[in-house]
């Protein structure tokens, strides 16, 4: 048993770094139907449920501090590159399918909390997820803590995320072929032209790993210092908030040319999935299968109402696909699913799932403090 807190974080950063390296560096299918953010938090809680660490007063704090210190530093370095203008020349079409996306998405929720009677546990993990369908993992995270998530929800809420956004996937490449046949029904004109470059989704120039972690750190320290004196709803909510803000501010400076900043937000983000895993020990999992299938009614709700508002506004197959799975998905697949479509439009996939980097954290808090008013 482990009672050293050093030692506590040295295991769970070997967990990360294998599961991690092993992801990015060995061609897994595996790794596509559970991605290793998955698997991080399921072996960390397998090592809390086995007894592998003791929860003494020095673990527990040093738990405490890491998280509440990584959660700033995170959403600002992940929020770094995101270039805001861009988002703008994607044209109507394409910003009214993104805005439909989030707006049916936050009614599916309402809808579903209010048919499954959720109580404040459920209710605080489906806003943690509601951020992981607007945003990301790292969006779900920050929701999740502000919306002081218990750790064995926000488990169930992790494996509600990947079992249906894997569903997702395979549903909305599985509909490519019928693109024409749906703009037809709907009288919409393909988006398979050329809209120019929008935004470079590569990394440019030398990666400056250290500066980046002050700048992230001095970002943490500013945000916990002003929680002190600002208040927005609770603390870590301020935290987010304010971390949110610094991040999109300092992607209009040159701040935003520093490269490297998603590969340590993606390192911070898997060791802040470790530590919530290293706390949860499940009894069962009993439960899980209501949170599943909330999650899947979410999605065709979602999907109803995304065909009504292409019928409606006379969006393409593509538009609305993209924009459901940018909120869904995110980076690692809405630019696949455009490149289905045409080569080119895959900067369209990046631009869509980036803004939800910055969507996701407020529009995961709204609709957990929604959710959180409806439970019972």
């Amino acid at each position: 048993m482990i009672t050293n807190p050093l030692l506590y974080l040295f295991v769970l950063a070997i967990v990360v770094t294998l599961l991690s390296v092993s992801e990015q560096k060995m061609n897994f299918k595996f790794f596509k139907f559970i991605p290793a953010v998955v698997l991080i938090y399921a072996i960390s809680m397998m090592l809390a449920s086995f007894g592998m660490f003791e929860y003494n007063k020095e673990i527990n704090e040093t738990y405490k501090l890491t998280k509440i210190n990584l959660l700033p530093a995170m959403l600002f370095l992940m929020l770094l590159q995101v270039d805001f203008r861009h988002f703008f020349k994607l044209g109507k079409k394409l910003i009214l399918a993104y805005v439909l996306a989030v707006f049916s998405l936050t009614f599916g929720f309402i809808i579903i909390s209010l048919i499954f009677d959720f109580d404040k546990d459920m209710a605080s993990a489906f806003g943690a997820l509601a951020g992981s369908w607007m945003g990301g993992t790292a969006n779900m995270v920050a929701v999740g803590s502000a919306l002081e998530v218990s750790d064995e929800a926000f488990g169930y809420a992790l494996i509600v995320d990947s079992f249906n956004y894997t569903l997702w996937v395979a549903l909305l490449l599985f509909f490519v072929p019928f693109a024409k046949v749906f703009n037809s029904y709907t009288n919409a004109k393909s988006s398979d032209v050329i809209l120019g470059e929008l935004g470079c989704a590569c990394n440019m120039g030398v990666k400056r790993y250290w500066l980046l972690i002050v700048l992230a750190l001095v970002v943490s320290f500013l945000t916990q210092t002003l929680s002190e004196y600002i208040g927005v709803i609770s603390k870590t909510t301020t935290i987010v908030i304010l971390a949110t803000i610094f991040g999109v501010l300092a992607s209009f400076t040159k701040l935003k040319e520093l490269n490297g900043s998603n590969e340590v937000a993606n390192s911070m983000l898997y060791m802040m999935i470790a530590l919530i895993g290293s706390k949860a020990v499940f009894d069962s999992f009993s439960g899980v299968g209501v949170y599943v299938l909330a999650g899947f009614l979410i999605l065709i709700i979602h999907a109803l109402i995304m065909v009504l508002g292409a019928k409606i506004f006379k969006l393409d197959l593509f538009s609305i696909s993209v924009a459901s799975l940018s909120n869904i998905g995110g980076v690692a697949s809405a630019p696949i699913l455009a490149a289905t479509y045409n080569k080119s439009l895959v900067s369209i996939g990046v631009l869509m799932a980036i803004m939800g980097y910055i969507i996701g954290t407020f529009g995961g808090l709204v609709v957990g403090y929604i959710l959180l008013d409806f439970s019972s």
